[in-house]
């Protein structure tokens, strides 16, 4: 057991009490006043706020989850590096075997001992997509939206989330049976229209992955599928807010529809997240990183090299929200929309993952269940 002194916590609001929390056994305890324990740390340069949770990241250090799902555990052993305590590695579309490949990896390589970010599955994002809204993907690679192709296709079998086009021949069909084995399904890459879109949500599609990117955008006599999104309040979406997939503008716009409840950011990081600019692999394709932006050979946006925080900063700045608003948009929305009541939350009984954080919004150490697993070579943490 320990307890540890931050400047401020947030839960992600701001706690008003005593700055303190004990941790045992990998879960909070006790939040606010009580005894200092035998091990102790004081913090007090850093706000403690919960672990970031990443809906959609293809890669990082180099490495690509398509076509090396070999890497999966070993670049998620330093996404804490990022503050990243919960994702799901994403496989975009790509040869069936590919994707049974990489959900063997998830079911049966995690290493022993491991230490590393929580992964409760893989986001599938395809092979079910619309080829006309096919952004990165390869279109050869779609398929069409049969159940024999995913007999077996579950959460216990690392399929967490799955992207589909709701529009495409067979998507209904797929979205129920998907949804009542528990697997959040998301509209996008997708040439919907109202109609279709509310069919799929009908269906039980309850998320949109990258809003406003590879999706039918809104018109003044077509409000196509980011409008119907933005009307479901059920339905919660994700951003990429580097600035460069989608305009301040429509971030506002999009914030304006309860998106402090809805809105989950997401870095839909390439394997240039954490490297210097170069050319990277996301699935078949080569990419071109040059510190701002991945593109393809044509210019086609493919993936980011996104951080957490340079999107929680984005997000602040693009709508002006409170801090604490804006970071629910990384660990309690993303938290309610998988379904985990015991992650990205700073309260008794939850799960300890969080992050210290610096008055500049730098990443001085992350925590999982309970775990030390990064500390910046700055950071000032005192064990007492």
């Amino acid at each position: 057991m320990f307890t540890i002194d931050a400047r401020k916590i947030y839960h992600p609001e701001m706690f008003n009490r005593e700055p303190r929390v004990s941790v045992d056994s990998g879960k909070f305890i006790t939040l606010g006043d009580q005894n200092k324990a035998r091990r102790h740390i004081r913090a007090l340069e850093y706000d403690l706020v919960p672990g970031f949770i990443d809906l959609q990241i293809n890669g990082a250090f180099g490495y690509d989850f398509t076509s090396q799902p070999d890497s999966i555990w070993r670049v998620a052993e330093r996404l804490p590096e990022f503050g990243i305590t919960t994702c799901l590695p994403t496989i975009i579309t790509s040869p069936l075997e590919v994707m049974e490949n990489a959900l063997q990896v998830w079911m049966n390589t995690k290493p022993a001992g491991y230490h590393g970010t929580y992964l409760p599955g893989l986001h599938l994002e395809g092979p079910f997509l619309n080829p006309k809204k096919k952004g990165a993907h390869a279109e050869g690679f779609f398929q069409m939206a049969d159940p024999r192709l995913v007999q077996n296709w579950t959460p216990q079998n690392g399929v967490r989330m799955v992207t589909i086009a709701p529009e495409i021949p067979g998507a209904i069909n797929l979205i129920i049976t998907l949804s009542q084995r528990g697997i959040l399904m998301s509209a996008g890459h997708s040439l919907a229209d109202a109609h279709q879109a509310r069919t799929g949500f009908g269906a039980g599609i309850r998320y949109a992955t990258h809003l406003f990117n590879a999706m039918t955008s809104i018109h003044h006599r077509e409000p196509g599928l980011v409008m119907v999104v933005l009307e479901q309040e059920e339905v919660s979406f994700g951003m990429i807010l580097d600035g460069l997939h989608v305009a301040p503008e429509l971030v506002r716009l999009a914030w304006q529809y309860l998106g402090n409840r809805r809105l989950t950011l997401v870095t839909d990081a390439s394997a240039a997240l954490g490297m210097p600019a170069g050319t990277y692999q996301l699935g078949s394709n080569e990419i071109q990183v040059d510190g701002f932006s991945a593109r393809l050979a044509d210019g086609t946006l493919a993936g980011s090299a996104l951080t957490p925080l340079k999107a929680l900063q984005n997000l602040q700045s693009f709508t002006k929200c409170s801090f604490q608003e804006a970071l629910a948009c990384w660990t309690a929305n993303p938290a309610r929309v998988l379904g985990l009541r015991d992650r990205g939350v700073i309260r008794p009984g939850a799960v300890a993952d969080f992050v210290l954080l610096s008055a500049d919004q730098q990443v001085a150490a992350t925590f999982v269940a309970g775990e030390l697993l990064y500390q910046a070579p700055w950071a000032n943490l005192q064990w007492v």
